[in-house]
């Protein structure tokens, strides 16, 4: 991709993010946390491009994944419980404050592929631990939050393994552009009709009220049971100050809190998730009462498992979103080893935390009604793919009919 090209995808990219995703507010300051270096011209344009739109001040927290690999791989293990407490104290105040946060992440799904799951999830859990009110934050919906992927070399020649450096960053960086439709005309106006898609969608799935969800599929049968008053989200959420905004671009989900408790059946996975450095593959669950009972993966078994072990809860759901199959994502044909954009090319559930905003009162609730009520509080919320072409999605009535949600991987119903 030439060089005037490549900078006009970017300012493309950078005016999605600050002006349609964040929907930065006039004098409102932004938080970025990026990773790995790699990403930094993509950073720089946003960084002009909130500075453009009024931001008092944009504050960046550089991550660089190959430091925290020296970490775990040379530190005493007794000193994963520390943490920088200045910089947890600097998001939780920014948060307080009402920053936005935005996440630039363009990690290598192989860096700590070598490293112990058990190391990897202890400094996960002590991050979680320090960053738990900023979490609580964000899921009662308080904050404007986004999530962002763009290439990167490493990624790009773990998605493309067989090709030169410099042609696998292409293709990469040429499926995230119709991933993130930035190949239309105008991205603004195409990704505003595909949230006003998405809204009528949750709207529609909201009114009806579900009692309970049941998936099916080839190695997938699974009940879920919904909340009382449960709320579907989608596509442009508005936090309680009333300001929309989109979490995650590309974006092609519906998604709600299943009921803690009310999940059983055997579900399997479609698509590698990588998790903390480490690659789970063809992995099955099987809940009772909400729980994770059993389960077997043909790779990454140990990664999972400490995923499980990271509380409790972290046992029980916190997430199922609907997925069309031919998504633009899905289209490519393409696995991005990248949960954001494999996770909107397929239905998809999580493990761990729930979202407040998903149950309506939940952000005023303590955290024992909202447990009560069926939401799910744990320190971590991690998506896994489990869509396909050949997945029904039926929904049940409070008077005890079924009726077609998805069929064969598509909505079956029209809004």
């Amino acid at each position: 991709m030439n060089e005037e090209k490549f900078n006009i995808i970017l300012n493309h990219y950078a005016e999605l993010i600050v002006k349609v995703c964040l929907n930065l507010q006039p004098e409102q300051r932004l938080f970025i946390y990026a990773s790995p270096l790699e990403v930094a011209p993509l950073v720089r344009k946003v960084t002009e491009a909130a500075y453009k739109n009024g931001s008092k001040l944009v504050s960046i927290n550089w991550i660089d994944e190959q430091i925290d690999k020296i970490r775990l791989e040379n530190a005493p293990k007794d000193s994963f419980e520390e943490y920088p407490n200045w910089e947890a104290d600097g998001v939780i105040q920014s948060a307080e404050r009402g920053d936005a946060f935005l996440y630039v992440w363009g990690k290598d799904p192989d860096l700590l592929k070598d490293v112990h799951p058990d190391d990897i999830s202890k400094v996960a859990q002590v991050h979680a631990k320090y960053l738990e009110k900023y979490n609580i934050q964000r899921g009662k919906g308080e904050l404007q939050w986004l999530i962002v992927n763009p290439p990167t070399p490493a990624w790009a020649a773990r998605v493309f393994p067989d090709d030169a450096q410099e042609d696998a960053e292409e293709k990469l960086w040429d499926a995230v552009i119709k991933a993130c439709r930035l190949d239309e005309e105008n991205p603004v106006e195409a990704w505003t009709q595909q949230f006003e898609n998405l809204g009528k969608r949750k709207e529609y799935l909201t009114d009806k009220q579900y009692s309970s969800l049941r998936l099916t599929a080839p190695g997938t049968d699974l009940s879920l049971g919904l909340p009382d008053r449960h709320i579907w989200e989608g596509g442009s959420p508005t936090t309680t100050s009333g300001i929309s905004f989109v979490p995650n671009l590309p974006t092609e989900e519906v998604f709600t809190s299943p009921h803690r408790g009310k999940t059983s059946g055997v579900v399997s996975s479609t698509k590698p998730l990588s998790f903390q450095g480490k690659l789970i593959e063809n992995f099955q669950f099987t809940f009772e009462n909400g729980k994770v009972v059993d389960f077997s993966a043909e790779k990454g078994e140990e990664a999972l498992q400490a995923l499980l072990d990271t509380d409790e809860p972290a046992k029980f759901l916190g997430e199922v979103a609907l997925v069309p199959h031919q998504t633009p994502i899905s289209q490519l044909g393409l696995t991005f080893l990248n949960t954001l954009y494999d996770e909107n090319a397929s239905n998809h559930l999580a493990l761990g935390r729930s979202f407040r905003f998903c149950l309506e009162g939940g952000g005023v609730m303590s955290d024992e009604e909202y447990v009560a009520a069926g939401g799910n509080k744990s320190l971590i919320h991690v998506d896994f793919m489990i869509g396909s072409g050949e997945m029904n999605v039926d929904g049940m009535l409070s008077d005890g009919t079924m009726e077609a949600i998805m069929k064969d991987g598509e909505w079956a119903f029209e809004v």
